[in-house]
């Protein structure tokens, strides 16, 4: 299998170039994700010119936005030197499929980080690193997550299956498809999208209705978007269940009275959290071996990502 190109803070691979001249490295990314993923390591502070140790820096609230300054010296600021090192990444890694950044800086932080005031308080939490804000400005279908997060089951899963999503597309699609491909594509991935996110299904399906003009490009855009919105979205029982049912449905001919029975009551037990996903799948996928449906195989909802990374194996909600 090809590695799929993913960036990632330096810090997490164990590398020393923390402001302290520590690291955190991130031992689900080295020993499990980096047998898929392709690292493309970069710490922003060292890459602007900061040394390692350095002087700490901070997100900073001001009349003017946020900035990133010295922890001690405010008149040390960094934000335009951290905004163009991520328009450079932006610029020559355009083939990057995911991003994985450290939680808590003001350089690399995404969610929540803590701004001051000038006189050295805490403001609020509503901050973001300058790096990641630009690059998520300039890249904004790239699915990027913090290390931290990815503790999360729930949102583990998601990053990694939008990651596979992203790659699948920029290899199957690219940036100058035909009708056709466009709706191979699609075919794969109507039951992954549904699951996590019915409107966006029906959106798509009205999208592609008609591929006969000459705007294949703006369509292509517009499905990337769509897609790369929808399985943003958090795919719960709920989405899991009215999915599976419907590819119930596509087998209710081929399957003795008592053998739909049973898929029934699985499917039932993981809509009440008794079982996790993966054994109302496991039995469904048992069944469709007993019947030609190509259709139904090649569904990308069966294995968004190796099996082997067991993310199905655990109940979430």
């Amino acid at each position: 299998m090809t590695k799929i190109p993913v960036g990632v803070s330096e810090c997490l691979l164990g590398e020393p170039v923390r402001y302290n001249g520590g690291h955190k490295h991130f031992r689900y990314l080295t020993r499990v994700l980096s047998d898929y993923l392709e690292l493309y390591p970069a710490c922003p502070e060292v890459a602007i010119g900061l040394g390692v140790p350095r002087d700490p820096i901070h997100l900073l609230a001001t009349d003017k936005g946020t900035r990133v300054v010295g922890a001690k010296d405010h008149g040390f600021d960094v934000t335009e030197p951290l905004a163009a090192e991520a328009e450079r990444v932006a610029d020559t890694l355009p083939q990057l499929c995911g991003y994985i950044l450290m939680q808590k800086s003001p350089s690399c932080g995404v969610y929540n980080i803590k701004r001051y005031r000038s006189n050295g308080y805490p403001q609020d939490n509503d901050g973001r690193g300058a790096f990641a804000a630009r690059l998520m400005e300039r890249m904004p279908l790239l699915p990027v997550e913090e290390a931290g997060r990815l503790n999360d089951p729930a949102l583990r899963e998601n990053f990694i299956t939008r990651v596979f999503a992203y790659h699948d597309f920029q290899q199957s699609v690219g940036d100058n498809p035909k009708a056709r491909v466009l709706i191979d594509f699609w075919s794969r991935y109507k039951y992954l999208v549904m699951a996590h996110h019915p409107e966006s299904y029906r959106a798509i399906g009205r999208l592609l209705a008609d591929l006969s003009g000459p705007d294949l490009r703006g369509i292509t855009a517009e499905l990337k978007a769509l897609l790369m919105t929808a399985l943003s979205k958090h795919a719960g029982r709920k989405g899991h269940t009215n999915t599976l049912m419907h590819l119930r449905g596509y087998l209710r001919e081929q399957l003795d009275s008592d053998e739909r029975e049973e898929l029934g009551d699985v499917i039932e037990a993981y809509r009440s959290g008794e079982v996790p996903l993966v054994v109302p799948m496991t039995l469904l996928k048992h069944y469709l071996r007993k019947v030609d449906f190509p259709y139904l195989e090649q569904q990308r909802y069966w294995a968004p990502y190796p099996d082997k990374l067991g993310l199905r194996n655990v109940s979430v909600d």
